[in-house]
C-alpha cells in the first residue's frame, strides 16, 4: 500500500507498506571468497587516467604489484627497463585503442620482439573489435571487456599468468 500526506507550502511525504516476507535471509558468499589472490609484477597500460587507478587498485587488492604507462610506447620502455634490471613484469593489461597513441594492436608486437613469452592481456570496450575475439592470434594471452569487474580481472590474470 503507497499513501500520500502532502501540505501546499510544506512539502510531500509518501509512505510505502510492504508485506512481510516468510522467506529467510539468504546468506551471500563474500566477494573475497570468489576473487584469486595472486603476486608478481603487472604493467597497466591505459590511456585513461581513472581506468589506470581503479585497475590498480583491484590488482594491488589482491596481491599485485603495479605499474603504469599511457600508451604502448611508454609501456614498451617500461618493460624493456624492468628486464634489464631483472624485475621483470608477470603481465601486462593493454588497452586496445589509445587516443592520439600507440594502442595494444602495436605494443603486442614490439613487447613480443623484447620478449617473445610476454604474458598480456588486451583490454577494451569495444567487444566487438575482431581483435578481442581472435586476440591468441594478434599475440594476446588473454582478454577482458571493459567495463570489468574485480572477479574477472582476477581469473583473466590468474589464467594468463599460471597459462591455464
Amino acid at each position: 500500500m503507497i499513501t500520500v500526506d502532502s501540505e501546499l507550502g510544506v512539502g510531500t511525504t509518501f509512505y510505502f507498506y510492504l508485506p512481510v516476507s516468510k522467506k529467510g535471509i539468504e546468506e551471500r558468499k563474500s566477494l573475497e571468497e570468489k576473487l584469486i589472490s595472486g603476486q608478481g609484477k603487472v604493467l597497466i597500460m591505459d590511456d585513461e587516467e581513472l581506468v589506470r587507478d581503479v585497475t590498480g587498485r583491484m590488482l594491488e587488492r589482491i596481491g599485485y604489484e603495479i605499474e603504469f604507462s599511457n600508451d604502448g610506447t611508454e609501456a614498451v620502455e617500461i618493460y624493456k627497463k624492468a628486464q634489464e634490471s631483472n624485475r621483470p613484469f608477470d603481465a601486462v593489461i593493454l588497452d586496445l585503442t589509445v587516443a592520439g597513441g600507440m594502442g595494444g594492436k602495436e605494443a603486442i608486437k614490439k613487447l613480443k620482439d623484447v620478449d617473445p613469452e610476454v604474458k598480456s592481456i588486451v583490454s577494451s570496450g569495444y567487444s566487438t573489435d575482431p581483435i578481442m575475439s581472435e586476440y591468441k592470434q594478434y599475440g594476446f594471452s588473454g582478454v577482458i571487456v571493459k567495463p570489468y569487474e574485480i572477479k574477472e580481472l582476477s581469473e583473466a590474470l590468474h589464467k594468463v599468468i599460471e597459462g591455464e
